[in-house]
C-alpha cells in the first residue's frame, strides 16, 4: 500500500471542520501542530508592532494515495481555500516509507477497493 502526506496549513477556527471532512472523505486520523503562522501575498496587518493575523494550525493526514484527492480537494472546499484569500492552503507529498499503519491497512484496503 502506498502513502500520500496531505499537509493543510488553516485557520484554527477551522481545524476542526476540516478533520471531519477529511475523515469522511477517508482519512482515519490526523496530526495537529498548532499555533503556526505565515504570510502571503499581503503581509500580515500590525498594530503598534503586535501581529494582528490568527493563528494557524498544521494538519497532517497520512492517507492512502487513491484517496489523496479527494481528500485534498475536501479540505480545500470545507476551509473555502479558493473563494477567501489568506484562509490557509494545503497540498500532498510522496511517503516513501511509514510505520506504524498496519492495523489500519486492512480497513483501508477494502475502503480503496470498494471505491475503486
Amino acid at each position: 500500500m502506498h502513502f500520500k502526506l496531505v499537509i493543510a496549513l488553516v485557520d484554527n477556527d477551522q481545524t476542526e471542520d476540516v478533520m471531519k471532512a477529511a475523515r469522511v472523505a477517508g482519512a482515519t486520523g490526523s496530526t495537529v501542530i498548532g499555533n503556526a503562522r505565515g504570510e502571503g501575498i499581503k503581509p500580515a496587518s500590525t498594530f503598534f508592532g503586535l501581529s494582528l493575523e490568527s493563528q494557524r494550525d498544521v494538519v497532517l493526514l497520512l492517507v492512502e494515495q487513491h484517496l489523496s484527492r479527494k481528500i485534498l480537494e475536501t479540505i480545500a472546499h470545507t476551509a473555502k481555500f479558493d473563494e477567501t484569500s489568506g484562509t490557509g492552503i494545503a497540498f500532498q507529498i510522496d511517503v516513501e516509507d511509514a510505520v506504524g499503519v498496519a492495523h489500519q491497512i486492512e480497513t483501508l484496503s477494502k475502503l480503496v477497493e470498494d471505491q475503486l
